[in-house]
């Protein structure tokens, strides 16, 4: 097999993924091979729906290191899925799908030490239901790593929650000095070993303008400590106010923002960049990103959504 496939699972079947990876491939500018792990009929009915005209080679799990990859194919690893249409509504469905897809490819990384995953968008709701916040959480338990965060990269300004997909009454619960140091420390490591600096890091409080009327002040008492612990050794400074950390003169004097929540630094990032962006899993023993976007179930079928995340992500990797 080729030295530095990239392994992709496209995920939720009903989703905007597969369209995206067609629009992608046909680019013709991604140099590792491309393994996609999914179903050879959906692949078949959506790009007759959409229009592509790709042909498909289909692969043997077992057999990967036999085979001398480009990408004039789609490099397929069937997964059997028995769609009545190209497109349907999401659903529990596609669960077990999903799932046969996901262990595949942890089972191929493991037998063939591949570095490279990539991830399509799947339903928190459907699939992982109440088990795991999200597919980082879900991988991470996989390949038992306890120590993970999600980055959603930008060359310009990166951002990271110290919390996931919480809702919002349980944050608080969930911010400790530990927490915040780790993940610190896995961002300041992933630019040192990628790009070769230490990275400047703003860290956000977690009240408005770090300030609290109660008794116990998350920014006085956990983060405060935390960031004082962590310049011992890092270029970091704060906690700063989210509500202007984000304005141009303010981001552009640091690579990361990390905040204490998702959409604390999730929703200005997407303002800001919009479809320039990838997630990465730090922690793991390889490199997982996805396109930093869900299903998009309102748009299936229309051939009208942005493959920028996903040229992003894969061209990340196609580096090395």
């Amino acid at each position: 097999m080729n030295s530095n496939p990239i392994l992709i699972v496209s995920g939720e079947p009903n989703s905007v993924f597969l369209e995206l990876f067609f629009k992608v491939i046909n680019q013709n500018v991604i140099k590792n091979p491309l393994i996609i792990i999914s179903s050879k009929k959906l692949i078949v009915l959506q790009m007759k729906k959409l229009g592509f005209k790709n042909n498909i080679r289909l692969l043997n799990a077992t057999k990967l290191k036999s085979y001398k990859l480009d990408n004039k194919t789609i490099n397929l690893i069937d997964v059997k899925y028995n769609p009545k249409k190209a497109f349907e509504k999401i659903s529990k469905k596609s669960n077990i799908f999903i799932k046969k897809s996901f262990e595949l490819a942890f089972k191929i990384i493991k037998e063939n030490n591949i570095c490279k995953f990539i991830n399509g968008p799947i339903s928190k709701k459907y699939f992982l239901k109440k088990e795991f916040l999200g597919i980082t959480e879900y991988i991470s338990e996989k390949f038992f790593t306890k120590n993970t965060c999600m980055l959603i990269f930008n060359k310009k300004l990166s951002v990271c929650p110290i919390t996931t997909h919480l809702p919002l009454k349980l944050v608080s619960k969930k911010i400790s000095k530990d927490n915040i140091i780790k993940k610190v420390s896995l961002i300041n490591n992933f630019y040192e070993k990628r790009f070769k600096f230490k990275p400047r890091i703003a860290i956000l409080g977690l009240n408005p303008h770090c300030e609290s009327i109660h008794n116990f002040n998350e920014d006085e008492k956990i983060i405060k400590p935390s960031i004082e612990t962590l310049k011992k050794k890092f270029n970091v400074s704060g906690p700063y106010p989210a509500d202007t950390i984000f304005l141009k003169n303010n981001r552009k004097n640091f690579d990361v923002v990390v905040g204490m929540y998702h959409d604390q630094v999730l929703t200005p990032l997407k303002t800001l960049y919009e479809y320039d962006a990838i997630n990465i899993t730090l922690g793991l023993p390889f490199i997982r990103i996805s396109p930093d976007h869900g299903p998009n179930e309102t748009m299936l079928g229309k051939n009208l959504s942005n493959p920028l995340s996903l040229l992003k992500a894969i061209k990340f990797l196609d580096k090395n």
